[in-house]
């Protein structure tokens, strides 16, 4: 049995369903949903707020993450590297999942602006992506290391009885390292300053913004 290779035309519109995939639709995760069966503790109004604010956040940063490695791996020059970008980005989707099954147990939902949030950074994917596959895996490093500290800041800031909440931010932490590290293994270049920066205020005005809309 021969594989077709993909036209430009197939890979648009096969780039074009993730998208909507990611925004609009609901993926499914391959791995279980990390809370199992941990008890779901009663939140006070306020408290409840805060942690759908917070996991609405993550869940950004997960449609965030899925468009950046699409973005980087349809320009990557090397099958290797496409290769790990594509199994992040599909451990990301259970990431999202998990985030989108804890705001419906929370009666909340998803930004309203997640179409905005995944084109922009599709685009800031590929245009890093373009810069060589030394710099692509860079640029995965500095945004998995990113993620890892606002998820830090989130363990510490969620309410105390949000243990379901806690238990997803804690497996997605430890999948953000493991990309990072491998990222770092297959050749990533230190991003040169001030992109790091440039990235973290994205990151941080993405958090003020996502937090109510």
């Amino acid at each position: 049995m021969t594989t077709r290779e993909l036209s430009p035309l197939d890979r648009v519109l096969s780039e074009a369903q993730r998208a909507l995939d990611t925004v609009f639709g609901a993926p499914g995760a391959e791995r279980p949903n990390p809370a199992g069966n941990t008890a779901e503790l009663v939140l006070e109004p306020g408290e409840r707020r805060h942690s759908a604010g917070l996991m609405r956040i993550n869940h950004v940063g997960e449609v965030c993450a899925q468009a950046l490695y699409c973005g980087q791996a349809a320009v990557a020059r090397d099958e290797s590297t496409r290769g790990h970008l594509l199994e992040a980005a599909q451990e990301e989707t259970d990431h999202l999942a998990w985030c989108a099954d804890r705001l419906r147990e929370l009666d909340s939902r998803p930004s309203l602006l997640n179409p905005l949030w995944y084109a922009g950074s599709f685009a800031i994917g590929a245009l890093a992506g373009l810069r060589g596959d030394g710099w692509n895996l860079g640029f995965v490093v500095e945004t998995e290391r990113q993620v890892e500290a606002h998820i830090d800041e989130h363990l510490q800031s969620l309410p105390e009885a949000d243990q379901r909440s806690r238990a997803i931010l804690r497996t997605m932490k430890a999948d953000e390292a493991r990309h990072a590290e491998k990222a770092e293994a297959a050749g990533a270049r230190i991003l040169p300053m001030p992109v790091p920066a440039l990235m973290a205020a994205a990151s941080k005005l993405m958090k003020a913004v996502a937090y109510r809309v």
